[in-house]
């Protein structure tokens, strides 16, 4: 599985309230919540992430309330994978299960840039960046990588009975 996209680059300790604020969480449909998706740190997200982007941020991204509207708002807003330096665990299970992969790379604030060029492979964990710069990311494998191939979870199951 292999994901190109230009990068959208955040600090650390990106919680799930910085995703989708609390006022949005009695909406259920995917693209209302993209709308609003990093709304508090960029109000300009949703339109800077619709052509389709890779975000990179510091340590724990997803941090905070275990909601999973947080990756179905990324997702929905155009966010083809996320490589950060570390992931909440539980954001981290939300987004295998939502079909948004999440790749960890050690200093990936330092090594990649805004608007770099990325490309990723999901299973390996290979990036590179604007074409020739090479790193080492942890890839995905096993079940989850399946539940990312079918597009998430609920496609996974359905597919499997």
């Amino acid at each position: 599985m292999i994901i190109e996209a230009k990068v959208l680059k955040f600090g650390d300790k990106i919680d799930t309230d910085i995703i989708i604020p609390a006022k949005y969480l009695k909406y259920t449909d995917p693209q209302y919540l993209a709308q609003h998706a990093m709304e508090p740190l960029d109000p300009e997200f949703y339109k800077k992430a619709s052509s389709g982007v890779i975000i990179v941020a510091g340590k724990v991204f997803g941090m905070g309330s275990s909601r999973e509207q947080a990756a179905m708002a990324l997702k929905a807003a155009g966010v083809k994978a996320i490589i950060a330096e570390s992931f909440a665990r539980i954001f981290f299970r939300n987004a295998i299960n939502n079909g948004l992969p999440v790749i960890t790379l050690q200093n990936a604030t330092k090594e990649i840039n805004q608007g770099d060029l990325v490309r990723v492979n999901v299973e390996t964990g290979e990036i590179v960046v604007n074409g020739s710069k090479v790193l080492k990311g942890k890839g995905i494998s096993g079940m989850p990588l399946e539940i990312l191939i079918t597009g998430g979870l609920i496609t996974y199951l359905k597919k499997a009975s």
